[in-house]
């Protein structure tokens, strides 16, 4: 957690990539130096919008060996735990806010060989961590409320980085932060500062024609 602000993972969401030119796009944030690809997986019924499922998830598996990112924003999670682990997802994040029996859920996903996560949107407290920090791997933390892309980060949720980044360290969490929505150069210096791990950003990456500067500039690396 917190480390060296050099030291902060940037995953490109392919929420804001063309998506008929995917592997394309792929290619392109993986030689502008993304460390792994994130897939916001909707619904349509716990977030209002519909996108993609595991077979593009083992369509890109195909053209990279960077880790898979998958994003579950659904009302029903635990059925879709082993279609992505076939399709070769590395970490996988549920909603606290979606899953009845939220640990059996974690530990297969464990068992599944993939780093489990939750994922927690702006006004869900972060109180909820207390009877599961053993079972995940990270958390993510929604800076907007998940359903669309392009959307500007809610101001109070920085605050509540820093605050799960303390609980963190208090406990000797060895595990990661990562931040989801409205990430871009202009503010991801704050988010590092006050202890994300991984910035999940879409249209920052995939909106600029300079995918390895823009890549660059969420690190707060000079090219």
């Amino acid at each position: 957690m917190g480390e060296s602000m050099s030291s902060v993972l940037v995953a490109p969401s392919l929420l804001a990539c063309d998506l008929a030119r995917v592997s394309e796009e792929v290619c392109d944030v993986v030689a502008g130096g993304a460390d792994r690809l994130h897939f916001d997986v909707m619904d349509g019924v716990f977030v209002p919008n519909l996108t993609f499922g595991p077979g593009l998830c083992a369509a890109v598996r195909r053209h990279t060996v960077l880790p898979l990112d998958v994003h579950l924003m659904v009302a029903d999670p635990t059925p879709l735990v082993e279609p992505f682990a076939a399709a070769g997802a590395n970490l996988l994040s549920v909603h606290v806010e979606t899953v009845t029996h939220l640990e059996r859920t974690l530990r297969r996903v464990r068992e599944l060989g993939i780093r489990p996560g939750v994922a927690l949107n702006p006004a869900t407290s972060l109180a909820v961590l207390d009877e599961v920090w053993p079972w995940i791997d990270f958390v993510l933390l929604m800076t907007v409320n998940p359903g669309f892309g392009g959307q500007s980060l809610i101001p109070s949720c920085l605050d509540k980085l820093g605050r799960l980044h303390r609980l963190a360290s208090e406990r000797g969490w060895p595990g990661e932060i990562a931040v989801d929505g409205g990430v871009e150069a202009g503010n991801a210096g704050e988010l590092r500062r006050l202890g994300a791990d991984v910035l999940v950003a879409g249209t920052a990456v995939f909106g600029q024609s300079d995918r390895r500067g823009a890549i660059a500039a969420l690190r707060g690396e000079s090219r």
